[in-house]
């Protein structure tokens, strides 16, 4: 069974504050805890290892962020792209 999330065109409601959940994947030399203190600032933040790619090159985790608005939001994850290879 496939599920489809249609919204007709629309953007989803999303009611802030609210913790947002990135899934940011690095390097594996890359010091995840530095990078992340240095988008996040001071927000409320809590970041969580998930997985290691087969041959060690990358790692990823899961970032839990305090945002208050969609400009936060689309800004960190902004700055998390720059940072990293990959943020979904």
């Amino acid at each position: 069974m496939t599920k489809i999330c249609d919204l007709n065109g629309k953007k989803p409601d999303i009611i802030y504050p609210t913790f947002w959940e990135y899934k940011v994947i690095f390097d594996s030399n890359a010091d995840e805890k530095s990078i992340t203190k240095e988008c996040v600032g001071e927000r409320n933040h809590k970041i969580t290892p998930s997985n290691s790619s087969k041959n060690g090159k990358f790692k990823s985790f899961n970032l839990s962020v305090l945002v208050n608005n969609d400009s936060e939001r689309l800004e960190l994850f902004s700055l998390l792209k720059k940072y990293s290879k990959f943020v979904l």
